[in-house]
């Protein structure tokens, strides 16, 4: 069908004003502040018109880091947590999704990982995901980080690769940088990104092998996406001097208030503090790490708490900034539309601009609670209620 959205105020994700849409199929076709309605507009068995006065027209989110799988185990097999539901992502307003394994590459096969991804699209969202786990060497789907990326539609890069953490395979430089080297191969043969999301633990060398790669590599910062940057005060402090250098850096929106307690900076907060040290916006994203455990351990090592982390928590974070500090909509955006979509080269997300996915959130002004939610051109969830639920959800 055709849908045309009539009177929103666009952020696409700068401030456009008030507009209408129009979409066709699964692509937005035209933007104008009065896109005249022809006779057939009127017919309701071609053309949907969406009345949006009133509304905040925003792009559907990006979250680039989701155990689609399920995560966790740390605390033995009951711990394991559940896979990821089609709802989770819409009621959070998130239309793309990036996939990963986490510490669990044993029980949890990058084959799963692929075919879940298969399963979110024909569920009506766009998904990929990044081969291998927490370790070095990776476990892949070919047998080649190189032939993964270029050769399985979905897999767009590598991680995420757990470094100064307990849980990780405890890689050398060399090893990091090989496995980053071949990414960015097969990235650019295969036209997509390579990226390198990595998960960045507790430990003493923080963010050591990232900033080496600099010095001892030909690698660009462009290549690596660390993850989890917030999550203490002394790793914060260093990856802001890792922005500051160039690099990227992602924030982890869910939490727990025991990890806020001990010292994690809520991404929110993180994102305020980058911009008054002079990081650029263009350089920060936002993940969920939706359906993965967030384990709490002593000092030994030894698992004392467990949560999960939620999908939603990524609207929440952009409804924080604008709601509670203030900040322009544009700029909230920008870590879950544009900033992922370029780095993931994802070159029809992230924006509403005429090509583009009908990936499309409308937001209501009065309150920012998600109104309704379009994927693909198709309706998800309208008024408040959920339209399309995955295949098994009730």
């Amino acid at each position: 069908m055709i849908k045309l959205f009539k009177n929103a105020k666009v952020y696409a994700p700068n401030n456009l004003g008030k507009n209408d849409v129009l979409v066709v199929g699964d692509k937005i076709a035209k933007i104008h502040p009065n896109i005249e309605s022809e006779p057939f507009f009127y017919d309701e068995n071609v053309v949907e018109i969406v009345e949006a006065d009133g509304l905040i027209l925003i792009p559907g989110l990006i979250d680039c880091h989701v155990h689609l799988l399920g995560g966790g185990g740390e605390g033995g097999y009951k711990t394991r947590t559940p896979e990821l539901m089609l709802s989770d992502l819409i009621l959070g307003g998130t239309t793309t999704v990036v996939g990963c394994l986490g510490t669990d590459g044993v029980t949890r096969s990058m084959e799963s990982l692929v075919a879940k991804a298969y399963g979110l699209r024909e569920e009506g969202v766009s998904a990929y995901v990044y081969s291998g786990s927490y370790r070095l060497p990776l476990t892949t789907i070919t047998g080649s980080i190189q032939k993964d990326i270029m050769m399985v539609e979905p897999i767009i890069g590598i991680g995420e690769i757990a470094i100064s953490d307990h849980r990780s395979a405890s890689p050398t430089f060399e090893e990091l940088a090989k496995a980053a080297s071949d990414a960015r191969v097969g990235g650019i043969l295969s036209g997509k990104s390579g990226l390198v999301n990595i998960h960045l633990g507790d430990g003493k060398d923080m963010m050591r092998y990232l900033f080496e790669m600099r010095t001892r590599t030909e690698l660009p910062y462009t290549q690596f996406l660390p993850t989890h940057a917030n999550r203490n005060q002394v790793l914060f402090e260093e990856a802001i001097r890792y922005a500051k250098e160039g690099g990227f850096i992602d924030f982890t929106t869910s939490t727990v208030p025991q990890f806020v307690k001990e010292g994690e900076i809520p991404a929110a907060s993180a994102f305020c503090r980058c911009l008054e040290e002079g990081v650029n916006a263009t350089q920060i994203t936002f993940s969920s790490d939706g359906q993965g455990s967030l384990p709490n351990f002593d000092k030994h090592g030894t698992l004392i708490g467990l949560d999960i982390g939620k999908t939603t928590s990524l609207y929440e974070t952009l409804k924080t900034l604008v709601v509670e500090m203030n900040r322009p909509i544009d700029e909230a955006l920008m870590p879950v539309t544009v900033n992922p979509a370029t780095l993931l080269k994802l070159s029809r997300k992230g924006k509403i601009e005429t090509g583009f996915d009908a990936d499309l959130v409308l937001i209501d002004q009065s309150n920012m609670e998600i109104h309704s939610v379009y994927a693909l051109g198709q309706t998800m969830m309208r008024n408040g209620v959920l339209i399309k639920k995955g295949t098994f959800e009730k």
